[in-house]
Order: structure tokens, then C-alpha cells, then sequence
């Protein structure tokens, strides 16, 4: 509400019933969707409560990045295949972009 003083905007959200507080300590927001992630470098993270419902405010540093979702049973079918460690085989996959044959070649090849 334009020429308002913050003291007047918090006594209004008061009587409102809106609550807002600043959430300290968050060193970083992380949204994840299918294919990527979105993150959010030293954010200012504000909650908001307004009848009953809590919502997040957050203001900070965008970053996105590529995520390659890599089943379990791929996994599991390297790790047995190239006889290799949880790790080991989702670090070939990763490298790979998901290619099972292609991550078991390099890991058995000497």
C-alpha cells in the first residue's frame, strides 16, 4: 500500500491475521523437477501464515542444473555386470547420460 511506514503495513498485517518471519540460517534452496533443479544461493527466506496457510517467500542467487534421474535397477544392473561399487556405477551412468552397455564397457575394459 503506497505511503505506508512499515510500523503502519505490520500493524495492518496484524489485524489482518498475517504473520511474516524471516527464517535465518538458509545457506540454500533447492526446487526439484524432472530433468533439472533449480537453486537458490543465499536466499532471504521469508515465511508468510494468512488464514491458517503457510507460504514461503524466497529471494536469492538462481542457479540452474541439468539432472540426469537414474533408475535404481540401472544401478544395480552395472554394479552386477562390471562387478563395481553403488558409486562407482552411478558415476559411469552419469558420465554415460543413462547408458547401461555403454557404462559397463568402460567399466571392463582394461
Amino acid at each position: 500500500m503506497m505511503g505506508m511506514n512499515p510500523r503502519q503495513m505490520k500493524k495492518l498485517m496484524r489485524q489482518m491475521g498475517i504473520k511474516m518471519e524471516e527464517i535465518e540460517g538458509v545457506t540454500e534452496v533447492v526446487i526439484k523437477m524432472e530433468g533439472k533443479e533449480v537453486v537458490l544461493k543465499n536466499p532471504v527466506v521469508t515465511a508468510i501464515t494468512a488464514q491458517g496457510e503457510k507460504s514461503y517467500q524466497i529471494v536469492g542467487e538462481e542457479e540452474v542444473r541439468e539432472v540426469l534421474n537414474i533408475p535404481e535397477g540401472d544401478i544395480q544392473l552395472v554394479m552386477e555386470q562390471a562387478g563395481v561399487d553403488r558409486e562407482t556405477a552411478r558415476k559411469a551412468l552419469e558420465e554415460t547420460k543413462g547408458d547401461i552397455a555403454e557404462a559397463i564397457i568402460r567399466l571392463t575394459e582394461d
